[in-house]
């Protein structure tokens, strides 16, 4: 496994988007958990801070285990919420009720958390001809790689290989260069 080389900054934050609401509630326990675990590990192993899951599609995903463990150094964040926008309109009224400033700053610290940083990377599951409702906000810094892979067949083995994708770019950061 390949990680990050001289010219690429570190890689500090994943998400990984893929599958419906609906998939990630047929997806049984122990699967989640030895998912969880083993995508945990590849992200650690690369020295991510922080690996955000997400679904792809469909309403929010009722009955999974979502919320944060920590896999080494890595901190595993489950966020069963589809829709980025409606995450974006509720973190910016949450700001307004509490008299935050909602700046730039304000806005990406509400939108990444747990995570402290934008994400370097996020790996879509499916075609790279549309991009998930999930992310809004994630989009600005990232770098994007699709994986022809259905949720039910993601494993380890997919992130190393979006990874290595992402360490083999020269990041432009929104530049057009």
């Amino acid at each position: 496994m390949s990680s990050a080389g001289a010219d690429t900054p570190p890689l500090r934050h994943v998400i990984v988007v893929g599958g419906s609401a609906a998939e990630w509630q047929a997806t049984a326990a122990e699967r989640w958990s030895v998912l969880v675990d083993e995508l945990g590990k590849v992200a650690d192993h690369v020295g991510a801070s922080w690996l955000t899951l997400r679904p792809f599609t469909g309403e929010q995903a009722a009955g999974v285990a979502v919320g944060d463990g920590r896999v080494g150094g890595c901190l595993v964040h489950v966020d069963a919420r589809p829709d980025g926008r409606a995450a974006l309109a509720e973190a910016v009224e949450a700001m307004r009720r509490a008299g935050t400033p909602i700046t730039e700053a304000s806005i990406a610290t509400a939108m990444n958390a747990p995570a402290e940083t934008d994400p370097d990377l996020v790996v879509v599951l499916g075609s790279a001809h549309g991009l998930p409702r999930s992310l809004v906000w994630e989009l600005a810094y990232s770098e994007l790689v699709f994986l022809d892979v259905e949720w039910a067949q993601l494993s380890a083995a997919h992130l190393v290989e979006a990874i290595d994708s992402f360490a083999h770019r020269h990041r432009r950061f929104g530049g057009i260069d």
